[in-house]
């Protein structure tokens, strides 16, 4: 028989507001020139047919970050991506048919190494500063996980994770113009990458730019560790 405070707990549960709770991915590529987001047409009503970040509704099994990684793997196919949480958006109104609080996560894919053709929902890439207006809160969204992005990566080195394997410092110095969407002299940013000590020079080179070629970096994860993390002080 069910106690008078078991009673009083489960009515207590039973009277609240249900609330859908959504997992929307910002997910961030560089193709060498341009920092891009990855959209989808939204295939359901409201907003029908409506550039969307990829997204979804958390599951009852799941945690967020379960939630996000599920959703990031069934729009891209890969689920060994750098992800990060951005914040949560709980305006009343966000969506017009349910009261749905949704919390944003962004990512970062390499385009170069992980092409992405999803023609089920007509995925495509955008520059940032060049896409659609999105639905819903999501322009909000984006806005919160560059500055996220931007904080992030000039502190740390996660913007190696939008890089092949083996880059050229020109590439490299187009990423970091590409996330602050700004230039930087090129001898001040070589100086201050190579008194990081956080890559290894090889002997190959780019050939496809010029005759004399580039030679070809990599991110060297061990000598990032042994470095003190205020090394890494890209915009300082």
């Amino acid at each position: 028989m069910e106690s008078g405070n078991e009673h009083a707990t489960t009515y207590q549960y039973h009277a609240e507001d249900k609330v859908l709770l959504a997992v929307d991915c910002i997910i961030f590529g560089f193709d060498q020139e341009d920092l891009k987001i990855l959209l989808i047409k939204r295939g359901f009503e409201p907003e029908k047919g409506k550039w969307s970040l990829v997204g979804g509704f958390l599951k009852k099994e799941e945690t967020l970050e379960d939630a996000a990684t599920r959703i990031l793997k069934s729009y891209t196919g890969l689920d060994d991506i750098y992800m990060e949480q951005v914040d949560t958006f709980s305006e009343v109104n966000r969506d017009p048919v349910e009261r749905t609080v949704s919390t944003a996560y962004y990512a970062l894919i390499n385009i170069k190494e992980h092409s992405i053709s999803n023609k089920q929902f007509s995925a495509n890439w955008f520059s940032v500063s060049k896409a659609p207006h999105l639905i819903f809160d999501h322009d909000k969204m984006v806005q919160h996980a560059l500055r996220r992005l931007r904080n992030r990566a000039a502190t740390e080195p996660i913007g190696f994770d939008l890089l092949p394997e083996k880059f050229t410092m020109r590439q490299l110095q187009k990423l970091y113009e590409a996330i602050w969407d700004t230039q930087f002299d090129k001898r001040n940013f070589i100086n201050k990458i190579h008194a990081m000590n956080i890559l290894d020079k090889l002997a190959e080179k780019d050939m496809t730019t010029s005759r004399k070629g580039s030679f070809l970096y990599k991110f060297d994860a061990e000598k990032s560790k042994a470095q003190n993390d205020k090394s890494f002080d890209f915009k300082g």
